[in-house]
């Protein structure tokens, strides 16, 4: 939850008025329990929604946004509640994790990753970018940043501008995707 990444993304989303919960995965800072390869992790992810959920039961628009493995249980979770009407993967590491329990992706979002990304590799995170497109009812928005590595560093500004932009246009009431 330190990382500068979701730092700047909590901002971003607080700046818009949304109420906005950033935390640790089991067995991450002072958090407790261990790594669990993602079912945990997952479950952690459900119950921090449900808690920011019953502080914000007025909320009428839930997205979910997360980087790298962060960005793999977004849309894992994605998949299991329907409130979630957005999101947005930063990094999302195609090549290191199975994302094809996204048949059909239920949300629209955007995927944006680092041109010179070291960690995830250009042809994984196109060919999931290119099937989830295939999907009826949902647009995928697909940004890559210029020169930025896995974790933006000289890029942080560009990657937020990306961020904004999207936010931008999809809270504009007359944004055509819902």
């Amino acid at each position: 939850m330190n990382d500068r990444i979701t730092q700047q993304l909590y901002k971003t989303f607080v700046a818009r008025g949304f109420g906005v919960l950033r935390f640790n995965f089991r067995g991450v800072g002072r958090s407790e329990g261990e790594f669990d390869n993602g079912i945990g992790e997952l479950s952690d992810a459900a119950s921090a929604l449900d808690w920011v959920q019953s502080f914000h039961p007025e909320a009428s628009t839930t997205w979910i946004a997360g980087f790298s493995f962060g960005a793999w249980i977004g849309m894992q979770l994605l998949m299991r509640r329907p409130e979630i009407r957005g999101f947005i993967s930063v990094a999302p590491p195609a090549n290191m994790y199975d994302f094809s329990f996204l048949a059909p992706c239920p949300s629209s979002g955007i995927i944006i990753q680092g041109v010179n990304d070291e960690v995830v590799t250009p042809n994984a995170l196109q060919k999931l970018v290119d099937k989830l497109r295939t999907q009826r009812h949902i647009t995928i928005h697909h940004d890559e940043i210029p020169r930025a590595n896995h974790f933006f560093e000289n890029e942080m500004e560009l990657l937020m501008a990306s961020v904004n932009g999207y936010l931008d246009f999809r809270l504009d009431p007359n944004c055509p995707i819902k």
